[in-house]
């Protein structure tokens, strides 16, 4: 599925021949509203398509090619990069650059997706009350402008940050989960919504606890030669 942002007047020349040129440059592979609000806020013109990818696929691929488990920050980055690559094969990718993210909670050594289920969000935001934990987001970056290149460079990084938690009562946290926020969310919270008011402190960078660092673009557009203001829609 594609949802088309405002798209910026891009000047690149290997661009202005080509029918995505008339379309926003880069494709964000994730259907998280968060990631999409970032953007933006941020001023960042793209269009979506979900990847669709199978995660625990994924990552027992990614643990037998290494021999061992994956910790939670590699386990964000290894997600981050089957999403970028999955869309990278679509007919669709060609001319684009690809932007796959995805996040993972770590608390005492042990990572947590999204929970789904109600008692399984309960259990855990009543281990992270009062305490502090790690947010990792992995981004990777698949460049797709040249289909005649035959390979699409790509590159990646995880940035991440603590977040330290109020001391929850077991009514706040039973009524936190059951407004639903928390259930389709890594690591059972938010930092936006109804779980504002649970979070005492955040070290390091906002926008990664969101689930998509704008700093980290910057830096893996820069890889590729490009400017993040290329991106902005005040081009158009």
């Amino acid at each position: 599925m594609r949802t088309p942002m405002p798209s910026p007047n891009n000047s690149l020349e290997d661009l202005e021949s080509s029918p995505a040129a008339r379309e926003p440059l880069l494709v964000l592979a994730s259907q998280s509203p968060s990631r999409a609000s970032i953007l933006n806020a941020s001023g960042i013109a793209f269009s979506t398509i979900v990847s669709g990818v199978d995660e625990d696929a994924a990552l027992d691929r990614a643990e037998r090619e290494r021999g061992s488990s994956l910790g939670p920050a590699e386990t964000a980055g290894v997600l981050a990069r089957a999403k970028a690559e999955a869309v990278s094969e679509l007919p669709e990718a060609a001319g684009h650059l690809i932007l796959g993210c995805d996040s993972v909670f770590e608390l005492d050594g042990v990572s947590y997706g999204k929970p789904y289920e109600p008692d399984v969000a309960i259990s855990r935001i009543r281990q992270m009350s009062g305490r502090t934990g790690t947010l990792h987001t992995g981004h990777w970056l698949v460049d797709c402008r040249d289909v005649n290149q035959g390979s699409n460079e790509s590159h990646g990084v995880v940035r991440s940050a603590d977040v330290t938690f109020a001391t929850m009562s077991d009514t706040e946290i039973r009524e936190y989960v059951a407004t639903e926020e928390p259930l389709d969310v890594a690591g059972s919270f938010t930092i936006e919504g109804f779980g504002a008011a649970f979070i005492a402190s955040i070290s390091g960078e906002s926008h990664t606890v969101l689930g998509l660092s704008v700093h980290a673009l910057r830096e893996l557009l820069a890889k590729r030669g490009m400017n993040i203001t290329q991106l902005w829609t005040r081009n158009t």
